[in-house]
């Protein structure tokens, strides 16, 4: 079993920040990409950031210069720093990963359960 927890989200005012933290356990291998992605009421579903293992980052448009994602390979976790925020950044917040429970199994699609960031203007 894998389990994604994410942590850090709240409430905050608009032009402040937020660091949101998830950790994946369980039984793992090894992971390929970890990733943000953010679904306000109404709207679908929008992917805010990826980090691959090597630490190749990209981001969406709608946080590119404002969000940083990093991961801690070790303790298979991923980190989104989010700074400026604005009203429409509000949503909850997912993390997402690709990764493998064993060395002969294949890649696997994980989902966290969410965390609501709300930002107040």
């Amino acid at each position: 079993q894998v389990q994604l927890v994410e942590s850090g989200g709240g409430l905050v005012q608009a032009g402040g920040s937020l660091r949101l933290s998830c950790a994946a356990s369980g039984r793992i291998f090894s992971i390929s990409y970890m990733a943000w992605y953010r679904q306000a009421p109404g709207k679908q579903r929008e992917l805010v950031a990826t980090i691959t293992a090597s630490g190749t980052t990209t981001y969406g448009d709608s946080v590119k210069g404002r969000s940083t994602i990093s991961r801690d390979n070790a303790k298979n976790t991923v980190y989104l720093q989010m700074t400026s925020l604005k009203p429409e950044d509000t949503a909850v917040y997912y993390c997402n990963t690709n990764l493998r429970r064993t060395l002969v199994a294949g890649y696997s699609e994980y989902w966290g359960q969410g965390t609501q960031v709300t930002v107040s203007s």
